[in-house]
């Protein structure tokens, strides 16, 4: 049986001084109103002055070359700061997918013309990318992806339709995972991956409203759009490969289990002078879990740094940390009461209702409530990561 490569990570001496520096940024911003905190906010953050202000700072495109706009920096040193701006709950919804795994997969597989096309405004934080591979009729099973390309001169033509593609309505560009040719005894030949510009007239993009009314994800239509050769991702046919790389990024980040770490830190500050022993045991054992997820996560971005590819471990990572993630929601309920205080209702202690801090800590409540029933479908659904775990130790 094969087993999991989880080893334990020193963050590099670099790294606690970064972290200073990220915190020092937050809380000038916060001070100065250039945000507030919220659940969610790598996908509802979307913010494109603040995305410029880290471009700035030099922490999008940390780990790629200096050619490329990047700032050559380690994956531990980028681990860093992409856990303290989720801890704060920044807005770094516009640049996240393609400082994640675009830029990633572009300067992986790419050619030389799209790494100088399209890197350098990715590092600035101007640059947006939506993510195109769920389906309607496929969902998070990738290998039945039907999106056609058919050939035309030296480019192709594509028609088809990708779901849940966050934040599409406000991105430039979109690599989709489409079906070039046929899909062999496994499934998963004829993909290749292509560089879509949303803005050409044969794009339609209509919302998926969240059930906040929110709109983040997307239903995009391609009316026989016009795929120039430059805009291929490596070799046609080769989708498969490079997409389950791309996961590894999508799948094991810190985004994975801090989502709702802004609830989190405010459950703490309401309840930090209560003396109920049964609430102190639910805070420390969410404390423990999220250690220990952190630690796996930091494991996987020290695989990534040695430039491997962890996608069962990746997997593994997502389904616990969506997990942990949900369970943040439901002790807050409880913790919170929220909708049954007043006459008649349970309500909050008193001593957890004196506390000024309860009216943040029941907003980002409602966002964690409302928004979590994306938590285990994105990136793919808890079935399907445990499918990829299962085969990777060799049980199916």
């Amino acid at each position: 049986m094969s087993r999991f490569t989880f080893e334990s990570i020193r963050l590099p001496d670099t790294a606690e001084d970064l972290r200073q520096d990220v915190r020092r940024f937050l809380a000038d911003e916060q001070a100065k109103g250039g945000f507030v905190p919220v659940v969610d906010s790598w996908l509802s953050g979307f913010n494109p002055d603040f995305s410029e202000k880290l471009g700035r700072m030099g922490w999008i495109g940390m780990v790629w070359p200096e050619k490329y706009g990047g700032h050559a920096r380690s994956t531990l040193e980028r681990y860093v700061v992409m856990e303290e701006l989720l801890a704060a709950g920044a807005p770094v919804g516009a640049h996240w997918v393609a400082d994640r795994q675009m830029g990633p997969m572009i300067l992986r597989h790419g050619t030389e013309a799209q790494k100088e096309r399209f890197l350098p405004d990715m590092a600035k934080g101007v640059s947006y990318w939506a993510i195109g591979m769920s389906e309607p009729n496929a969902g998070s099973d990738l290998s039945a992806a039907q999106a056609k390309l058919t050939p035309d001169g030296a480019g192709w033509r594509l028609s088809g339709q990708k779901l849940w593609s966050s934040g599409a309505h406000r991105c430039q560009y979109m690599i989709a995972l489409c079906r070039s040719g046929p899909a062999g005894d496994d499934r998963h030949g004829g993909l290749t991956n292509v560089i879509i510009d949303l803005r050409d007239p044969a794009v339609t993009i209509r919302p998926i409203y969240l059930i906040s009314g929110e709109h983040h994800f997307n239903e995009v239509i391609f009316n026989d759009v016009y795929i120039s050769e430059d805009m291929v991702i490596g070799e046609p046919g080769d989708g498969w490969h490079q997409v389950t790389e791309e996961l590894a990024h999508e799948r094991s980040g810190p985004e994975r289990f801090l989502s709702t770490m802004p609830l989190f830190e405010a459950l703490v500050q309401v309840t930090q002078h209560s003396e109920d022993r049964y609430l102190q045991r639910e805070l420390a054992a969410l404390a423990s879990e999220l250690a220990a997820l952190r630690q796996l996560s930091l494991s996987i971005a020290g695989i990534l740094e040695q430039g491997g590819n962890p996608v069962v471990e990746a997997a593994l990572v997502k389904d616990a940390g969506t997990r942990f993630e949900r369970k943040v929601t439901e002790v807050a309920e409880r913790v919170l009461q929220l909708g049954t205080n007043g006459e008649g209702g349970v309500g909050v202690s008193d001593e957890i209702a004196a506390n000024s801090g309860i009216a943040a800590a029941e907003t980002l409540l409602a966002q964690a409530i409302l928004h979590g029933p994306g938590f285990t479908i994105r990136g793919g659904t808890n079935e399907i990561l445990r499918g990829i775990v299962a085969r990777g130790l060799g049980l199916r």
